[in-house]
């Protein structure tokens, strides 16, 4: 095995591989965004490139920017280990604006949570004009109001900084990726499949498997009232105009909130009060989105669950029950499942198939390691509880979430989450019960396996978790699905959403190498100053 060979690059460390060659050539001296399965080295190219600047720019800074801080610092930890450039500066929400005043001294390579640059932006702590290179790792988050859109903006009308923007998923529709290439200013794409010829020796295969459950009797009686509940709501909502017939659905209720919010805004800002039956549709609305959440943890997460989320309901806000609450917890249905849970003890069978794959998996490969990713925090927690009282010797599990607390729902600190990470590469634990946290970019050459509690929509999310395995050698990824439950339709739409996005990119390429694609974004795109952003 050849290594690169490069003056600013540690001998032996990275792996020569031309497609990582060819791509890092072009995004040296072109926006790029870089489109590569996981486990294919996004992260080894992103270093490529920044060797090249610290060559060619020797007096300037290099800023690499990652969502997530546990990410951050993974990325810290390979710039020091393979670039002969000075050690990375982390800069994340942990140090205070004065501080990383004090730290900022170019030429440096600066490592850091794109909230924290925007911030320091805003408040004119910091600039872009030191950086020669920013790269955007986890790029299909540059839309919306996420802070990449400001620094890609801002980047364009001031510094104009080279651009590398990374990811293995960008969206499965033609208007995010378009955004995405206008918001940073991108003008080459890059991208490869496992099937490539060049990139086909370093892919390892993914086996991925579903395991079907079948919901307990006791559990879909629960589900029918809950949908009895959810129906009623409904018809309150029909009576004003704002849902068609047929089953809820969450993205329309979605809408429909939205729109309730603009009239109660409208009435505000008029010194009014929003009409009577706007308020009564807002009651509905809520009791509605109460009880469609109360039925996916029902028939995709578990009956614990579910208990506490309705024990939730029944905590006072502000001394007294919302209007909302009252009426969701004073539905006859919802009544009925109430007095059922009391007496109830039957589990999801999803949680005894989770324990179970991940015994099995630990026994037959103890050196291997598993994620399990689950939703929500609650059955993240329950899973490690269950995990851990098994008092199984192969089996050390832990729980990884993210940093905000929510009541008795206490997050991870940074430090605790860099240190439950270096637990799991080490083997002390060997099972991690993650939520979205873990989804992007966590590098564990080890894990072998990876199993979804539940199946995700999102193509975006669907292709993040499986890449956490495959990375050295071939993973499985296993998603349990209840069966008749919604499980069943997310799955298909996520196989249907990540097949859209496949055929999309070789769309995209195609348009970009006919120049079809904007090489710059149109001026309305970056003519925005970054005080307009602070405000908003």
């Amino acid at each position: 095995m050849s290594s690169v060979e490069h003056p600013w690059i540690r001998p032996g460390i990275l792996e020569e591989r031309l497609y990582q060659q060819n791509i890092s050539g072009v995004a040296a001296d072109h926006n790029t965004l870089v489109v590569l399965p996981t486990g294919l080295g996004k992260t080894a190219i992103a270093l490529r490139v920044a060797a090249e600047f610290l060559r060619r720019e020797p007096r300037r800074s290099i800023l690499f920017m990652a969502p997530t801080r546990p990410l951050v610092v993974q990325h810290a930890r390979s710039v020091e280990a393979t670039l002969l450039g000075p050690t990375p500066l982390v800069l994340t929400g942990t140090i205070s604006p004065e501080r990383r005043i004090e730290l900022l001294r170019p030429p440096q390579i600066v490592v850091a949570t794109p909230q924290v640059i925007a911030n320091d932006l805003v408040a004119g702590a910091l600039n872009l004009d030191p950086f020669s290179l920013i790269i955007f790792d986890e790029a299909h988050r540059a839309v919306g109001d996420y802070p990449y859109v400001r620094l890609g903006r801002e980047n364009q009308r001031t510094t104009r900084a080279r651009v590398l923007a990374m990811t293995a998923s960008p969206g499965s529709a033609i208007e995010r990726v378009r955004a995405i290439w206008s918001n940073l200013g991108i003008e080459r794409f890059e991208y490869r499949t496992a099937f490539d010829g060049d990139v086909q020796p370093y892919a390892h295969g993914i086996g991925v498997e579903t395991v079907e459950v079948q919901v307990p009797v006791e559990v879909q009686r629960l589900v029918i009232h809950i949908r009895t509940a959810i129906r009623r709501q409904m018809e309150i909502l029909r009576t004003y105009g704002l849902v068609a017939d047929g089953e809820a659905n969450r993205r329309d209720l979605l809408t429909v909130g939205d729109r309730l919010h603009r009239e109660v805004e409208v009435a505000r800002r008029r010194g009014e009060s929003a009409p009577a039956q706007v308020w009564a549709a807002t009651t509905a609305h809520s009791v509605a989105m109460k009880a469609l959440h109360a039925l996916e943890l029902a028939e995709s997460q578990g009956v614990e669950s579910l208990r506490k989320f309705l024990a939730q309901q029944a905590v006072a806000k502000k001394s007294r029950l919302t209007p909302a609450q009252r009426t969701f917890l004073a539905d006859p249905d919802i009544t009925a499942v109430l007095t059922q849970l009391a007496d109830l003890d039957v589990e999801h069978p999803k949680v005894a198939k989770a324990v179970q794959i991940v015994t099995e998996e630990l026994h037959a490969a103890p050196a291997s390691r598993v994620l399990v990713f689950a939703q929500y925090r609650q059955t993240a927690e329950m899973l490690a509880a269950e995990l851990a009282a098994l008092n199984d010797p192969a089996v050390r599990a832990a729980r990884f979430v993210g940093q905000a607390s929510r009541g008795e729902d206490v997050g991870l600190r940074q430090h605790e989450q860099v240190e439950l990470l270096d637990r799991f590469r080490s083997g002390a634990i060997n099972c991690l019960v993650a939520t979205s946290v873990a989804e992007e970019g966590l590098d564990i050459p080890s894990t072998d396996l990876v199993v979804f509690y539940e199946p995700v929509p999102d193509a975006i999310r669907t292709i993040q978790r499986r890449g956490r395995t495959g990375r050295v050698r071939a993973g499985r990824a296993i998603v349990l699905v209840a069966t008749g439950t919604r499980d069943v339709g997310v799955q298909r739409s996520a196989r249907s959403r990540e097949r859209r996005m496949l055929e999309l990119l070789e769309r995209v390429q195609r348009e970009a190498g006919e120049g079809r694609l904007p090489a710059e974004p149109p001026a309305h795109a970056i003519q925005t100053s970054l005080s307009e952003f602070g405000s908003q």
